[in-house]
């Protein structure tokens, strides 16, 4: 094995750049255990906060009892004065504004909500304040079903709405051509709400800077400067007074992309009291109050030809949003998405959707890896084994039918989602070779000794990423990203520094980055230091969400290190006294006809020796930041076909995966094993999907798996290695040609799987329609079959 302090010289130079296998710079210190969290961050005179949260998820608050010797160090509502409420709202027509309370109010409208801030020596001190705390509530009804949420006399989580719909919306093109269709498939399809599960919880250490009138908040954060904007909005501060710091970041996901109230109040907390303080989210706290995401709820129809052509689809979804809208993305984020993503990648001449936002009394719903398109690919690739199914073909073979062939592209579809290039029959025809469906079709044939039903599923899906202002501006919401900047500066021992407003929460982009620059400079990615994760030293940006980094920030470190190439090609020909036109920048050297100069020795002399320069030289120097936007900014398309054999134990309703494959399309990799690694851990995350992770809730909106003993996460023996097969076909409208590509992997697999279920099951007539597809719903649908089956008496 390769000693870790060698990783700056895994590559030769020439193999540093875009496209190269480069080992992640940051693992060296990550893996020796020099990493920073938030957890591990220690101020003078540190003090710990706990929360004391709603038990219940639907009461009016009579009076909260605070112990008398408490009174100092215990906050409510009541003390927050000039904080404003959390506000996340869009321009869409009809979206409905919630206020979320820093603390509550007169009203609790979920399980886990903030009531009072305990402030101690220690985290142990603060929980023992916060369960001396008596809580005097009117308890209402709760609402925990979306679909009843929408029923005239539901309960209502803010009463001055009149009903609990946060947004409805709608698109229609020709649906009525369709109706009269041979073949005609109508399911309800359903998933269950989820925990992020991040391997790092949230954290949030303030403090306060007199001599310098700042707050500084230590926050694992996704999108640092979208927190500044939203403290200074709750705190009416200058955003110059706020400093937002991200360390090391253990994971992401969309869980970290929003502004928490835990991090408003210890924000004011730390103003209030003069010292800095801390609340390190514990894994309880996680899993019963915080976000959770994909409860997405479909009645669904398809309408095809008998040869399986797609005529179109009909739709209403329904997705769970919870009880409060989340700053910056809103509550709609979901369902609007479903309205515009639902036909995926296949051509279709009619399609009708409508997509209800619904508020009920749980903890907001937030964007997760995939954010709608997970929900989408289930429903969607589902319908289209039973249009199969129906049409007596193949699954595989229906979709080839009807996806966009490459010589459509650039391809608008029926919704006007611009897809920018691809060949998708390719990576399922790639997919299905692969896999071998007629030997898993012999196989099924043949039975097996144990018992066991094999049983192929397939998916593909797009990936629309790195969003742009054109997108998001037309969704009115507190966040509309623009052009992406980047500092690049040449340290006067000839490094490279870059600034960038995107942070890393696991996507390796310290080395990623540094790639991009070697391949614009020539300099050995060894000597390049990426910033990151700090507000007061990095240009603005929205952050890292949506499987934009590469794309918006890798364009503009390129672009920033082109200018910054330019201007040391100009110094550089100084030196070698040489005609500006006669010398160009390679390899790390201004080469010339006289001779060489290296970066390194251009910038210790603009440095240390400026008397050996000449006096026309140009004193714009060796630093400059430049912007980024795509030449078109509706995003780029990565997609990728997935295909999986398993064996369902019919006694136990045990589901075994028995081989997966991935072919993937991401146009042009970076650094291909990265992406490996984003595609394996994204698999991880989307078996947990189809087969374990769910969030129970009762009639009363109680979280039924609270400890990790009830919410199953998948472990090294449920995830295999899968075999993957990379396609590269260039975005048109992007540098390098790359495309986004960080959520693809936790996409397609609960559709793949939930296929290869049904198709094993198929014989016994289950079909299984939600997931997580469990052991115990397996059974229950092969006893629920058995049952239809049996004779009357």
């Amino acid at each position: 094995m390769r000693d870790a302090r060698d990783l700056s010289s895994t590559e030769p130079a020439e193999k540093q750049g875009v496209g190269a296998r480069v080992m992640r710079k940051e693992d060296d210190r990550l893996m020796r255990g020099r990493g920073q969290f938030v957890a591990d961050i220690r101020l003078a005179g540190l003090q710990d906060v706990a929360f004391l949260r709603s038990p219940v998820a639907h009461a009016r608050i009579r009076a909260i009892h605070v112990p008398e010797r408490y009174r100092d160090v215990v906050f409510t509502a009541a003390e927050l004065d000039g904080v404003k409420p959390i506000r996340a709202v869009t321009s869409l027509p009809g979206f409905k504004i919630s206020d979320q309370p820093i603390l509550a109010t007169d009203k609790i409208r979920q399980v886990g909500e903030l009531v009072a801030m305990c402030v101690a020596a220690t985290r142990a001190e603060a929980e023992d304040m916060a369960a001396s705390i008596t809580l005097d509530l009117e308890e209402l009804p709760a609402v925990h079903d979306m679909l009843q949420a929408r029923e005239p006399g539901a309960p209502l989580v803010h009463e001055h709405w009149g009903d609990n719909v946060f947004l409805e919306s709608f698109f229609e093109t020709d649906i009525a051509s369709a109706l009269d269709a041979p073949i005609k498939v109508t399911r309800e399809i359903s998933t269950a709400r989820q925990c992020m599960s991040p391997l790092e919880g949230r954290g949030v250490v303030a403090s306060f800077d007199h001599r310098l009138d700042q707050l500084t908040l230590h926050t694992g954060s996704q999108m640092p400067h979208i927190v500044r904007n939203g403290l200074s909005d709750c705190l009416d501060m200058d955003q110059g007074q706020i400093r937002i710091v991200s360390p090391d970041v253990g994971g992401g996901f969309g869980h970290k992309g929003i502004l928490l109230p835990e991090e408003v109040c210890l924000s004011w907390l730390t103003m209030k009291i003069g010292r800095p303080v801390r609340w390190i989210e514990d894994r309880r706290e996680h899993l019963v109050a915080s976000a959770n995401c994909r409860e997405h709820h479909y009645s669904i129809t398809v309408y095809a030809d008998r040869d399986g052509r797609l005529r179109g689809i009909d739709c209403e979804a329904t997705v769970d949003s919870g009880a409060y809208s989340s700053y910056p993305f809103s509550a709609c984020l979901e369902a609007a998405q479903v309205v515009s993503i639902l036909p995926g990648p296949y051509l279709m001449p009619a399609y009708r959707c409508r997509t209800f936002s619904v508020a009920t009394n749980k903890c907001p719903i937030l964007p997760y890896r995939g954010v709608a398109r997970t929900g989408v690919c289930f429903a969607l690739e589902i319908m289209l084994d039973l249009v199969a199914a129906e049409a007596g073909l193949e699954p595989g073979e229906v979709r080839l039918r009807n996806l966009v062939r490459p010589e459509q592209m650039p391809f608008d579809n029926i919704t006007k989602k611009h897809f920018d290039s691809g060949d998708y029959p390719e990576a399922m025809r790639r997919a299905l070779d692969m896999i071998d469906v007629d030997a898993v079709r012999a196989r099924q044939r043949r039975g097996e000794a144990d018992g066991r039903l094999i049983g192929v599923g397939l998916s593909i899906y797009c990936e629309q990423a790195a969003h742009g202002t054109s997108v998001y501006s037309g969704w009115g919401i507190p966040m509309v990203p623009g052009h992406e900047q980047a500092t690049a500066r040449l340290t006067p021992d000839g490094g490279l520094e870059l600034r960038v407003g995107v942070h890393s929460h696991g996507q390796g982009m310290e080395t990623t980055l540094a790639q991009v620059a070697h391949e614009m400079l020539g300099i050995d990615v060894a000597k390049v230091r990426v910033v990151h994760g700090d507000t007061a030293m990095t240009p603005y940006s929205t952050g890292t969400w949506g499987s934009r980094s590469m794309v918006m920030a890798g364009g503009a470190v390129a672009t920033a290190c082109a200018e910054l190439g330019e201007r040391a090609r100009k110094i550089g020909a100084k030196l070698l006294q040489c005609d500006e036109a006669d010398v160009i920048l390679t390899d790390g050297e201004v080469r010339g006809v006289s001779g060489s100069v290296t970066l390194q020795e251009i910038a210790y002399t603009w440095y240390r020796r400026p008397q050996d320069l000449p006096g026309d030289v140009d004193p714009a120097g060796l630093e400059t930041t430049s912007g980024y936007k795509p030449q078109r900014d509706s995003g780029t398309f990565s997609y990728a076909a997935h295909a999986v054999i398993v064996a369902v134990d019919p006694d136990l309703g045990d589901v075994e995966i028995l081989d997966y494959v991935i072919v993937e399309d991401g146009g042009v990799l970076v650094n291909p094993m990265i992406v490996d690694g984003q595609i394996f851990g994204g698999l991880a995350q989307g078996i947990g999907t189809a087969l374990y992770e769910e969030m129970p809730f009762d009639r009363a909106g109680q979280p039924l798996a609270t400890t990790l003993a009830d919410y199953l996460l998948p472990g090294p023996t449920e995830v295999p290695s899968p075999r993957m097969d990379h396609m590269e076909t260039p975005s048109p409208y992007t540098t390098f040609g790359v495309k986004g590509i960080g959520e693809g992997g936790a996409i397609a697999p609960p559709a793949a799987i939930a296929n290869a279920v049904n198709d094993a099951l198929r014989g016994l007539g289950v079909e299984l329609l939600h997931s997580p597809i469990t052991p115990r719903r397996i059974v229950e649908g092969i006893l629920a079959a058995g049952e239809t089956e049996r004779p009357a008496a």
